[in-house]
């Protein structure tokens, strides 16, 4: 299938422009529908400026128009002989330089969650060298302390199609190999999908208010008005016996 040009610009554009659906505009774009998602809540994609695919010649108006009135309608892709295999990667994956600096902490994020990915298909996805990745594994890469697990899609390393993919088959050659999985590990593998309709997990408080003051007295019998303790009491220790004798004497 062929993609628009400079695709991710593209999707910029019509989250901004058109009222699609994120998985339209996935579709069109050759994105994944969670990528597209990032990008509207600014988290993904941060800089790029958006792609007119109408001013060149890329869409036709009537297509959005279609797409806004019916969300299971896809959009065709004018032909176009310069998007001509858009998919096709040849030679080692390029990283630009502004996002070099962010490659530690998409290998940390990949160790971290998916440990089940080996050191080469970890180099495929954010194009980095087996001993940098070995070197997170054992922890003994120089600026380990300062290293933060970020998810290389949000940094923009690869797109979430391609990491589900290489996911898919890291489980699939371990279960054939007999391992078994952990009930974690099952976790990380749902579908997008479903993944989608899953609740959000509690979080822990963030405080501890209320509990600066304690009760004094059993806890095996309810006292339905317990006796608070000031902490500052506690210091306010009254005088010895042997410091007023030594006053009389």
């Amino acid at each position: 299938m062929a993609l628009p040009i400079m695709a991710k610009a593209t999707a910029v554009w019509l989250v901004d422009n058109t009222m699609l659906s994120f998985k339209q505009i996935a579709d069109f774009c050759g994105l994944h529908e969670l990528e597209v998602n990032g990008i509207a809540d600014g988290e993904v994609a941060v800089g790029i400026k958006g792609f007119d695919p109408l001013a060149n010649n890329q869409l036709e108006p009537d297509e959005i128009k279609k797409g806004e009135a019916d969300p299971a309608h896809k959009l065709n892709l004018k032909y176009n002989p310069a998007a001509e295999g858009e998919l096709k990667r040849k030679g080692p994956r390029y990283t630009p330089l502004s996002k070099r600096q962010d490659r530690p902490s998409a290998i940390a994020w990949l160790v971290k969650f998916h440990p089940e990915l080996t050191d080469g298909q970890i180099s495929k996805l954010v194009g980095t060298t087996k001993p940098t990745i070995q070197a997170i594994r054992d922890r003994s890469h120089w600026n380990i302390s300062n290293i933060q697990p970020i998810d290389p899609v949000a940094l923009g390393m690869c797109r979430q199609i391609e990491l589900d993919d290489v996911v898919n088959k890291a489980a699939a050659k371990k279960a054939k190999d007999g391992e078994v999985m952990s009930d974690e590990e099952r976790m990380k593998l749902v579908s997008t999908k479903e993944s989608l309709q899953m609740e959000a997990e509690p979080k822990m408080p963030s405080s501890i208010s209320g509990l600066e003051t304690f009760t004094l007295g059993n806890d095996d019998e309810e006292d339905e008005n317990p006796k608070l303790v000031d902490a500052d009491s506690l210091f306010n220790l009254p005088a010895s016996s042997d410091g007023e004798e030594d006053e009389e004497a």
